[in-house]
Formats: structure tokens, sequence, C-alpha cells
């Protein structure tokens, strides 16, 4: 009786183990997919440019400094790309869509998404 006891508990304990790192292998796979997913998106994004042509003209496109996908925080989910410029200003882009969702430039604050 007591050899059988052992001898499912170790079965027990071999089913945990190959769970485990099936399990594990399997959240390692879905986190490969994830970033692979995030970086496409990112690399599709192409750049809204504000079209009118009297308002924007603290940036000719030559002076970014960096770009930085990040996650969007204030929403608790999605990614937005921050464009930083020479002069200090910056934009923010919708990672998925491309749209100007931020801006430090008062000639973007029209092409704004309404906070209301």
């Amino acid at each position: 009786m007591k050899s059988v006891i052992l001898f499912l508990l170790g079965v027990i304990v071999a089913l945990i183990v190959v769970g485990g790192a099936v399990g594990y292998t399997y959240m390692q796979e879905m986190s490969d997919d994830a970033d692979t997913s995030t970086e496409d998106n990112v690399n599709n994004v192409v750049a809204s440019k504000v079209s009118d042509d009297d308002s924007n003209t603290e940036d000719d496109g030559d002076d970014i400094v960096s770009e930085e996908v990040k996650f969007n925080a204030q929403e608790g989910e999605g990614y937005y790309r921050e464009v930083t410029y020479k002069d200090g200003g910056f934009r923010q882009y919708d990672v998925d869509t491309g749209k100007l969702i931020g801006s430090s430039y008062d000639s973007d604050q029209k092409y704004l998404p309404s906070m209301e």
C-alpha cells in the first residue's frame, strides 16, 4: 500500500513538473508573438504630418532628435510613438492608426482629439 501511494505521488509530481515546463514554453511563445506584433505595428506606422502650411513652421522634419515607442499608461493599454525635436518640442502618434494624439506645439492643438 505504501509503495502505491509513493508511486502515485511520484506521478503527480512528474505531471506538475512537465505541465510547468509546457506552460512556461507556451507563455514564452505567446510573449514572443506579442513582441513581434507590436514591432510590426510600430514598423508599419507612418507619421501623419500636419498639412497646414501657415501654422506648422516650428518643425521642418529634419530636426528629429529621437523616436520612442511607449506604453500608454494614461489609457492603461496600447502604445504611442513619441517624436522629439531639436527645439525641445514633441509629437505623439497612435501606433495603430498613425494619428496625432499629443503635441507640445500650439499650432498642432487644433488637430488633437477633443478631451470632452
